[in-house]
């Protein structure tokens, strides 16, 4: 595939704590939105911490179903929550931690697999890969997606297990 780049752009007017932006793309799917410092709640409007979630979420989520398609699986609904944590050190505010929050939906999947693709999308994600933060995750599949391997039974030894044959008393098969 080729590089490519996309753009966005904010005016920002005043000091960071009082001040006050306006962020804009070119899709139009922001123009001239609020942007305002971190923590300033009173606000409406968005900031760098927010905006950083929802790309990482973004990302992971489409990384994620990335790998579960490659693993042979069709997932119907990954719903991922980023939540950027924001420290105040040494005078300096910095991104110190990120924690991912799944729940995806994926017939037939087995847990294990589905564990395992998300790891690799945690390692694989754009996003993650250019934070320099830790990054913490919670996977879990949706009830409903949940496939655990059958109950060994008479007619069903289970995965990986095969039925023993019966025999006659004569040493024929029956």
């Amino acid at each position: 595939m080729k590089p490519y780049t996309h753009k966005a752009s904010v005016l920002w007017l005043g000091t960071r704590q009082r001040g006050k932006g306006a962020i804009s793309t070119p899709s139009a799917v922001l123009t001239k939105a609020p942007y305002a410092f971190g923590s300033d709640i009173k606000r409406r409007g968005t900031n760098p911490p927010e905006l950083i979630a929802a790309a990482h979420s973004g990302s992971f989520s489409m990384t994620l179903a990335n790998e579960l398609g490659e693993a042979g699986y069709s997932p119907r609904q990954i719903d991922t929550t980023a939540t950027v944590t924001m420290e105040d050190i040494a005078a300096r505010w910095t991104m110190t931690q990120i924690h991912l929050d799944v729940i995806a939906t994926v017939p037939k999947v087995a847990q294990c697999d589905f564990i395992d693709a998300a790891l690799r999308a945690k390692a694989n994600c754009p996003i993650s890969r250019s934070l320099n933060t830790n990054i913490s995750m919670r996977a879990k599949l949706s009830s409903a997606a949940a496939k655990f391997p059958p109950h060994p039974s008479p007619g069903n030894p289970g995965p990986g297990l095969v039925q023993p044959k019966k025999f006659r008393r004569n040493g024929t098969q029956h």
